[in-house]
């Protein structure tokens, strides 16, 4: 199943609080300012189970969670990394060693209690069956009482809740927007790649789209991806090239060491077609992982 993309956001820890028998970290933001929110590694200590049982179990059912309202994976979040070391939420290697780090928002959390069978998980269950159901009663008793107030003054608070919720659709509309706004950004800056620092440019391009995947050590992955379409759009072969190349600098003297260096990236150095061809194709890779 493809893993989430990766997100640059922002959360702070804001203090403990006591959470069945457990004092957890209040960590805000990831979601929206002031929205509280939980990691996976504290689910799985509230629950007492293993973090590894707890994202393979979110992993498997990765459909269930929308990306950016319920889930996002801080793995690769630089301003998380530095927090989650400052209060000792995380060690270096710990993140390091992480395949995700899970950070799930009030909705999303619910949305994992109801997958999980572990006794905790049901005691929470009926917490919040119970919290829901008490919600409901609230809010037909006040609007029971609404109706006992003057057309005027129903009217008024009427305009004022739609004021409220014209206010926040707003504030989607405008989020959504810097969204796109950042989307075609990076689109330019992949269209406008050209063949002047093409080595530079095309591996920067690779890696994001390794990083985009969940994990850099997909470069090699990609990187190869790349040389394949290559050798199929121009009826070439890199490998053999390479070859050649190795085998007449041999023949001149030059040193092993030397031509050991060399790579594919030399080959389509040599021939100003396949320069412009390789970039036009890691422009389309780009474009279809989505960078």
């Amino acid at each position: 199943m493809e893993g989430l993309a990766i997100k640059q956001v922002t959360v702070e820890v804001v203090g403990v609080q006591a959470f069945l028998g457990k004092d957890i970290p209040i960590i805000e933001g990831g979601f929206g300012e002031g929205e509280k929110v939980v990691l996976a590694k504290t689910i799985a200590e509230i629950h007492e189970v293993e973090l590894r049982d707890i994202n393979k179990l979110i992993n498997n059912h990765l459909d269930e969670f929308e990306e950016g309202i319920d889930i996002l994976d801080l793995k690769y979040n630089e301003d998380f990394a530095v927090i989650a070391k400052n209060s000792g939420l995380y060690t270096q290697n710990g993140i390091n060693a992480s395949a995700n780090i899970y950070l799930l928002s009030e909705q999303g959390y619910h949305a994992l209690v109801s997958l999980m069978r572990t006794e905790k998980s049901k005691e929470i269950r009926r917490k919040l069956r119970r919290e829901y159901f008490a919600m409901r009663k609230v809010i037909k008793e006040e609007s029971s009482k609404l109706d006992e107030l003057s057309p005027q003054l129903q009217l008024l608070i009427g305009m004022e809740l739609e004021q409220k919720k014209l206010k926040k659709q707003l504030d989607e509309v405008n989020h959504h927007a810097l969204e796109a706004e950042a989307e075609i950004k990076e689109i330019r800056q992949v269209v406008n790649l050209d063949t002047t620092n093409w080595r530079n440019e095309t591996r920067t391009l690779i890696a994001k789209i390794a990083r985009k995947q969940g994990d850099l050590k997909y470069i090699r992955d990609f990187t190869n991806e790349s040389y394949e379409l290559l050798n199929k759009r121009f009826g070439v072969s890199l490998e053999t090239r390479l070859k050649n190349k190795k085998s007449r600098m041999a023949l001149e003297g030059i040193g092993k060491s030397k031509i050991d260096k060399l790579n594919n990236l030399d080959v389509i150095a040599e021939d100003k077609k396949l320069i412009e061809g390789y970039v036009i194709i890691v422009k389309d890779m780009a474009i279809k992982y989505g960078i």
